[in-house]
């Protein structure tokens, strides 16, 4: 996997993925920028969350869950002295659907957590201590 980041002037970077896909970065005025796109930590943040969503949806399609939508909200504490690592991570899982199993739900967040999410896993290992729970919609 590559990427590559480029400066673009003041606090502005454009990112772009090995697959060709570009992101912009920048921060915020008190540090030089001009609050064009997203922070570099904030990737980081749904990059986690991207990761773990893209897990639970294929845990659950390939159970043959009727599941309709999974959205994950991410809340995140910083430490607050340099490096301001990541120290506190909580997902929380909302999948609506019709007739959803809660076992198999739970099962989905659990493997995403424990065996397949990298970015998850790789954050734990730094000490980063991370937590996840779901709630089930039932659709009508």
């Amino acid at each position: 996997m590559k990427a590559r980041i480029q400066w673009a002037g003041e606090a502005l970077f454009i990112g772009e993925s090995g697959s060709g896909h570009a992101v912009v970065m920048d921060g915020p005025p008190e540090n030089g920028g001009r609050n064009l796109g997203i922070r570099p930590m904030e990737m980081v943040l749904i990059g986690l969350g991207g990761c773990s969503n893209f897990d639970v949806v294929s845990i659950l399609r390939k159970a043959r869950q009727p599941i309709d939508s999974c959205e994950v909200f991410l809340d995140a504490d910083r430490a607050d002295q340099e490096p301001k690592v990541f120290t506190r991570i909580h997902l929380h899982f909302v999948v609506k659907g019709r007739g959803l199993k809660e076992a198999q739900v739970k099962r989905a967040v659990e493997l995403s957590a424990d065996k397949y999410c990298s970015a998850s896993i790789m954050l734990g290992r730094a000490g980063v201590e991370i937590t996840h729970d779901y709630e089930i919609v039932e659709l009508t």
